[in-house]
């Protein structure tokens, strides 16, 4: 078990490591740049031509990795799948914007197309390949599952695309996706081996993938995951809590990904409702925090400290 944890965990930093000076510059000359915008903080616009879809990285990393582990952890495959599926349609956004040039990307429609379809296809699996059960555990009521029968399926849909969306709204800081999920990923990987529940290997790779791509992608960054990492990232944190049955834990350790997609969906409709009013400077809201005079560094700082330490409240309550 321990050979397993940190096997996985150095090969997929490894991984991510050498893959970095080769994709960058590949991804330069492909001219793939961040295009910031006007109205956000004025610190960004210098980011302007950053090269994205940097999520290619540790994504690679984590697919070679599982795969070695894949005949003997037969359960780290739905996990594969959904980070996979997401992250491709993460590229095929990224791919439209920034290499066709075409600056809305996938439609909205066709992006949420593409995510019930990729979620429709992993619920079937856990419903026909697995033992999985869609009850999930409740926080600090040892053995205690809430389980709502048919309403489980929309209530499936409604937090794996919620949290997917979540940490795409995350991604908006040098490092930030970067810093909390790989705390997030930290977590589940305690879990996993606590619990002996077979998905081990994906969630160190993970771990490991992240660890090499910060390195490249903290402040000032020299690439961005795009939505190509965002959205698997979101994609592995879904899959991973179904898997162990604990998707309210979302709401502890995902904390941040929750408060980015709520920050944006009041400002929306409080914006529609009062004619232009805002509740927040901008949305998401660590560019709040940064128009208040946060510097970028601090709101990544202070966002992965509340992260670890409700990780810690949430392995109280396992």
């Amino acid at each position: 078990m321990n050979g397993t944890v940190l096997l996985s965990v150095m090969l997929s930093f490894a991984i991510s490591v050498m893959l970095g000076p080769l994709v960058i510059p590949f991804l330069r000359r492909l001219k793939v740049g961040q295009t910031e915008r006007t109205e956000g903080p004025e610190s960004h616009l210098k980011k302007n031509g950053t090269p994205t879809m940097g999520g290619i990285l540790f994504l690679v990393s984590v697919v070679v990795t599982s795969l070695l582990f894949v005949k003997e952890y037969p359960k780290i495959v739905p996990i594969l799948f959904l980070t996979l599926g997401f992250g491709l349609i993460g590229f095929l956004d990224d791919y439209i914007k920034v290499v066709l040039k075409r600056s809305m990307g996938l439609r909205a429609w066709q992006k949420f197309a593409l995510q019930i379809v990729v979620t429709g296809v992993f619920l079937f699996y856990l419903q026909h390949y697995t033992d999985v059960s869609l009850a999930m555990k409740v926080p600090f009521m040892d053995g205690v599952y809430l389980d709502f029968g048919w309403a489980n399926i929309p209530i499936f849909f409604f937090i794996v695309i919620g949290v997917v969306n979540g940490t795409n709204f995350t991604d908006g800081l040098d490092g930030l996706a970067s810093s909390v999920t790989v705390l997030v990923a930290t977590f589940f990987t305690v879990v996993a081996i606590g619990t002996n529940s077979g998905i081990e290997p994906i969630t160190c790779a993970v771990v490991g993938a992240l660890l090499g791509f910060l390195l490249f992608n903290v402040h000032p960054a020299s690439v961005f995951m795009g939505d190509t990492g965002s959205l698997a990232l979101g994609g592995f944190v879904a899959a991973t809590a179904y898997m162990m049955q604990m998707p309210i834990y979302i709401a502890i350790v995902g904390f941040i990904y929750l408060l980015e997609v709520v920050s944006v969906i009041l400002q929306v409709s409080y914006f529609k409702m009062t004619g232009g009013k805002r509740i927040f400077k901008m949305a998401p809201i660590h560019h709040h925090f940064e128009l208040c005079g946060w510097s970028e560094t601090r709101v990544v700082a202070v966002f992965s400290i509340v992260t670890a330490l409700l990780c810690l409240v949430a392995l109280m309550g396992v």
